[in-house]
């Protein structure tokens, strides 16, 4: 694998202690009742692999997607002997998409929720997480907890975990498609903080990177992340011996230290 730039920041994260949050009503299954999940993607060829943009998790380098949940998927499809296609997806339609066929797993930082266990088959959770208000770093002295934070404009990705907290707290917010687009909108003025993953914000906000004017340090909770899986899968399983083959080689957390989030990693 090649070596790609750490999130130093992240001690602060794992400190402080997964992107996105619950799924909608599934539709139809692409499945027949009974019908091996495994044969169904062995036979076709290709796991189709559902992500957005969430760096360090699964970005684009050179034309590839890469990230530690990127690697981890393809590492994956080649124990299955199939091809791996990436496809990003809007995150608010991820369940029908993977119940559908358009994707088999949702393999992206994915929050693990109880709303979500109702619609998906989630794997074993892998890596720990939180959400985190972020915010300018010239006005972050102004907010010592999240409840001073109240009256502020929240930005949040449409869909997410981030985003049921803030309806919770009943905050004001915007919804952006991605947790990219919500941290520029901070930068931009256009809202006062944003909401998002811990991990995300950890990578984004290092010195000399686009973001490094922002910093984070409150924690809305913790989470721990999982892969999605259509309801009833036999994926499920393979994907936890993958998990826990991956630990006993090493490969889980040699992966994760390439992409400076070592801290993270469960350990099962």
């Amino acid at each position: 694998m090649r070596k790609r730039k750490k999130a130093a920041a992240f001690l602060m994260a794992a400190a402080l202690l997964a992107g996105c949050g619950a799924g909608e009503s599934a539709g139809v299954s692409v499945l027949q009742e009974g019908q091996s999940d495994v044969s169904y993607v062995q036979d076709k060829g290709t796991l189709v692999i559902g992500i957005t943009d969430f760096a360090p998790m699964d970005y684009q380098e050179d034309g590839e997607w890469v990230g530690f949940d990127a690697d981890m998927a393809r590492a994956f499809a080649d124990r299955l002997g199939v091809t791996p296609e990436f496809k990003e997806i809007d995150w608010d339609r991820k369940t029908k998409l993977l119940e559908d066929g358009t994707i088999d797993c949702i393999w992206n930082g994915m929050t693990e929720t109880g709303e979500l266990q109702e619609t998906i088959s989630c794997s074993q959770p892998y890596l720990s997480n939180a959400q985190v208000v972020v915010l300018r770093k010239d006005n972050r002295q102004e907010y010592e907890t999240v409840e001073d934070c109240q009256h502020l404009l929240f930005a949040v990705e449409s869909g997410s975990t981030g985003e049921m907290l803030l309806k919770e707290k009943k905050y004001r917010y915007t919804a952006y498609a991605t947790q990219k687009e919500a941290l520029q909108s901070v930068c931009d003025g256009q809202t006062d903080a944003a909401v998002i993953d811990i991990i995300m914000a950890a990578y984004y906000t290092q010195e000399e990177t686009e973001f490094q004017g922002l910093r984070y340090d409150l924690a809305l909770n913790d989470e721990r992340i999982c892969v999605g899986l259509r309801r009833n899968s036999d994926l499920t399983d393979e994907v936890n011996r993958f998990f826990s083959e991956s630990r006993e080689d090493g490969i889980m957390y040699e992966t994760a230290d390439q992409y400076g989030i070592a801290g993270a990693v469960l350990r099962q």
